[in-house]
C-alpha cells in the first residue's frame, strides 16, 4: 500500500464521519463511478425483469440478491477514486475476472446476508484474502464498529424504501382522474402486472441511486479503521512533512 499516494486525507474519524468521508469520496468520483456502475446494474435489471412472467414478485428478489454482486463494481471504482485514479469502462472489463467472478457463491451467500457487509467488503475483495482466510480480519476491522455498521445499513434501508416509495408515487400523482391505481391493491397480494412492473422500476432506480452510497460509506469506514489499526494518518503526515 503506496500511503503517499492516496488522495484522500486520513485523520482519526468516529464511525458516523468515516461514513461522510466515503460519501463525499463518491460525489468526488460520481462522473466515472456512476457511469460505469450503471452499465453493469442495467442489464442485471433488464435479466431481472424478463422473469416477471415466471411470478410478479421474482425481479425485485433478484435485485436485491444481487446487490452485494453490484457492490463489488463499486468497490472497485472508489478503491481506484482513493489514489486519484478515474475509472473507465475498459478499466473495469480489464478486472472483470477479479471484480465481477472472483468468490461469486460467497457473495451471493453470505456476503448477501451480511449486515454490515458495505464494511467488510473492502476486506474480501481488497485485501487478497480468501473467504475463510479472511475471517480474523474482518472481525478485527468490525471490532467496535459492528453496531455503526449496523445502524448505518439499517439508515440506508429506510431511504431505499422511502426513494422506492416516492418513485412509486409518480403513479398517483401524474395519473389522469379516476384512472388513479388502487392504493389497496399495492398493499394486498393481488398487485396488478403494469403496477407490480412499475414497482419493481421504481425499486431499481432506488438502488441504482442509493447503493453506490451505501458502499461508500462502508468503504470510508474501512480506511478509517486501517488507519487506526496501521497508523496511516501519521505515515501520511510525515510524507507530506518531508517530502517539502
Amino acid at each position: 500500500m503506496q500511503i503517499e499516494a492516496l488522495a484522500v486525507r486520513l485523520r482519526p474519524r468516529r464511525p458516523m464521519e468515516a461514513t461522510d468521508l466515503g460519501i463525499r469520496l463518491c460525489q468526488a468520483s460520481a462522473r466515472s463511478l456512476y457511469p460505469v456502475y450503471a452499465l453493469t446494474a442495467i442489464p442485471l435489471v433488464i435479466l431481472a425483469l424478463a422473469t416477471f412472467e415466471i411470478a410478479s414478485w421474482l425481479p425485485s428478489l433478484l435485485i436485491w440478491w444481487a446487490k452485494p454482486w453490484l457492490d463489488r463494481t463499486v468497490v472497485f471504482v472508489l478503491s481506484r477514486a482513493a489514489f486519484g485514479q478515474k475509472t473507465t469502462l475498459s478499466d473495469l472489463w480489464s478486472a472483470q475476472r477479479q471484480v465481477w467472478w472472483s468468490q461469486l457463491l460467497f457473495t451471493l451467500t453470505v456476503q448477501r446476508l451480511s449486515l454490515w457487509r458495505s464494511l467488510t467488503q473492502p476486506v474480501y475483495q481488497l485485501e487478497g484474502l480468501s473467504p475463510w482466510r479472511a475471517r480474523a480480519r474482518v472481525r478485527q476491522i468490525r471490532r467496535r464498529h459492528t453496531g455503526a455498521a449496523l445502524m448505518m445499513t439499517s439508515t440506508f434501508a429506510l431511504c431505499e424504501g422511502a426513494l422506492w416509495a416516492a418513485a412509486l408515487s409518480l403513479l398517483y400523482w401524474f395519473a389522469p382522474q379516476q384512472q388513479a391505481p388502487d392504493l389497496m391493491a399495492v398493499l394486498s397480494r393481488e398487485i396488478p402486472g403494469p403496477l407490480a412492473i412499475a414497482s419493481t422500476v421504481a425499486y431499481a432506480v432506488a438502488v441504482l441511486i442509493l447503493e453506490p452510497f451505501y458502499v461508500a460509506a462502508g468503504f470510508g469506514m474501512y480506511l478509517n479503521r486501517r488507519a487506526e489499526l496501521e497508523a496511516w494518518d501519521i505515515e501520511q503526515e510525515f510524507r507530506r512533512a518531508f517530502s517539502r
